[in-house]
């Protein structure tokens, strides 16, 4: 179509952000920064290149995921322990953020409880910001690799290490469920150390080699009783492609550390939305 005369004026029309978060409810940072010189170690959990595993942390103790042997990308998943169903929102998290999370982001639930399931601590790729080409880490736009958009894509290749499969794996043997129920509980994830944004031409959902390097960590602190379930993506560090057996893997370390008693004096776990949930007259 030909443009408008007026074309110029409607694209110079300034943006208005959707959810102005002045009147966010925020972690005490200041609190969970001298926690966190308190910690002690009190488990981890190894996740082998190509597959997933969960792991449990109580509320208020934070945990790592650590980059250990080679660049890795990472998707997780986080559930309420007690309940699997309330579980990260990655698309409100976007809304209220951005589309690449760090410290002092938070990971929001699902309706109906919206509320932080967790809250990003220290982030040691804070420094790598948005490069030339709008790309950044620990995004919450790309869903996760899957096995059905791989089919889709591939004349109907089956692949079974995508993290949307290696997650419906850990779940269901975490949950003694089997897959089939297991998988309605998989979602959108955060995508930890992965480098990518959109292309400025097309729009389209790039990646790129994560910076990532061993010794890497992203940290969180648990404002509930999590359930977590990470993913070594199949892809590597995601610099040439994913969903396949050909990119160089690596694992990823998640490690649970408990705090001091005393160090979280005045904290304590958040209450679920006040929405009332009558949806109007």
């Amino acid at each position: 179509m030909n443009a408008p005369a007026d074309a110029d004026a409607r694209r110079a029309i300034a943006p208005v952000i959707c959810y102005p978060t002045e009147a966010l409810p925020g972690p005490d940072m200041a609190l969970l920064t001298a926690a966190r010189q308190t910690l002690t170690k009190v488990g981890e959990v190894t996740v082998p290149p190509r597959e997933a595993r969960c792991f449990e942390v109580p509320a208020g103790h934070f945990f790592r995921i650590t980059s250990i042997e080679a660049p890795q990308v990472g998707d997780l998943n986080l559930h309420n322990a007690a309940d699997p169903t309330e579980r990260f929102y990655s698309g409100k998290a976007r809304a209220l953020h951005g589309t690449h999370l760090s410290t002092g982001d938070r990971m929001w639930s699902s309706f109906p409880h919206l509320r932080p399931l967790a809250t990003i601590t220290h982030d040691t790729l804070d420094w790598y910001g948005i490069d030339d080409f709008g790309g950044s880490v620990h995004d919450v736009i790309g869903t996760r690799c899957d096995p059905y958009t791989h089919a889709l894509l591939s004349d109907g290749a089956q692949y079974h290490h995508c993290c949307h499969s290696n997650l419906t794996r850990s779940l269901a043997a975490h949950l003694g469920l089997p897959r089939a129920d297991a998988e309605p509980l998989v979602h959108d994830v955060l995508n930890v150390f992965m480098c990518t944004g959109f292309t400025r031409d097309t729009g389209q959902y790039f990646m790129k080699a994560s910076p990532v390097r061993p010794g890497d960590y992203l940290e969180f602190f648990a404002e509930i009783d999590l359930l977590g379930n990470l993913s070594a993506c199949p892809g590597g560090d995601c610099g040439s492609e994913h969903s396949s057996d050909f990119a160089p893997c690596a694992p990823l370390l998640v490690e649970v550390f408990r705090p001091a008693v005393d160090s979280l004096a005045g904290w304590s776990p958040p209450s679920v939305n006040t929405y009332d949930r009558s949806h109007g007259p």
